[in-house]
């Protein structure tokens, strides 16, 4: 990925997805916002009891700052699950102003709308952009664990070809900042369902102890669901930054202990 200041944002984007002049994409930062501690400063959620006038004001600057629309940011409840919600002309918009206006119990969204720029909000899950250029689709996902678990990249590859006719080979994949491998502990309730799912621990957990403790790569579970869906490794870019180990620079739910905010990932068509 790359680092990009513009004004007072500091930005993050895909080498990969930046090939594409009709495509915008981001990955917010902390900083640069109005929100006070422990929300500081570019706190983009209304569900996690920061002041609302704040949040509604932070939107509006990442949005005039990157010349996106507000009523063109649309979002979801995320729920932690693998729901996938294809989101048409009559749902743009959603949740710009306000969080109950939001897609409701949806992890991931796809569109091929133009204009429409589809944003999820994070503090560790994992974010994936999807892009199709021959058919001009867009997707993303919010993938915690139990979304990973349940598939949701796979999930939301699946959508894509069903509703969209889009072909494996033609799409590029971005898998953005969140909790990497080593910081995201997790017990063995957690490993007992990575093995379920994969048929292995091995590639996934690092570092497992005695008690039953180990280190979940969400990074690596992703990608191996995306190439079992048939996504080229090649069309894929895995950004391998940590959120936890990066607290200046990203909102971190288990570094701060979940009183935190959270960042954005997005992509739109123009």
């Amino acid at each position: 990925m790359i680092e990009k200041k513009i004004g007072s944002l500091s930005i993050w984007v895909f080498e990969n997805l930046s090939r594409y002049e009709e495509l915008g994409h981001f990955v917010s930062t902390r900083m640069g916002g109005l929100s006070s501690s422990p929300y500081d400063s570019l706190n983009l959620s209304f569900n996690v009891r920061d002041d609302p006038e704040k949040v509604l004001e932070n939107r509006k600057l990442l949005a005039e700052t990157l010349g996106i629309p507000l009523t063109s940011l649309t979002t979801a409840k995320q729920i932690h699950k693998g729901n996938i919600k294809i989101v048409s002309e009559e749902l743009r918009g959603r949740g710009s102003i306000d969080y109950k206006g939001a897609i409701n119990a949806t992890d991931a969204m796809v569109t091929n709308v133009p204009n429409i720029c589809l944003m999820i909000l994070l503090a560790d899950c994992v974010p994936i952009l999807f892009y199709d250029s021959s058919k001009r689709v867009i997707g993303i996902a919010h993938a915690g664990w139990r979304g990973t678990l349940q598939f949701v990249a796979q999930k939301t590859v699946k959508a894509l070809r069903e509703e969209f006719g889009c072909l494996p080979q033609d799409i590029v994949i971005g898998i953005g900042p969140s909790i990497g491998p080593c910081c995201y502990q997790v017990g063995q309730e957690i490993l007992s369902q990575v093995e379920d799912v994969f048929g292995t621990k091995q590639d996934f957990i690092r570092n497992e102890s005695e008690d039953g403790k180990g280190y979940f790569d969400l990074w690596r579970a992703n990608l191996e669901h995306l190439l079992q869906a048939g996504i080229p490794e090649n069309n894929i870019e895995v950004a391998k930054v940590c959120t936890s180990h990066h607290p200046d620079l990203f909102f971190s739910y288990r570094h701060k202990k979940g009183k935190t905010g959270r960042f954005g990932a997005s992509i739109v068509i123009w």
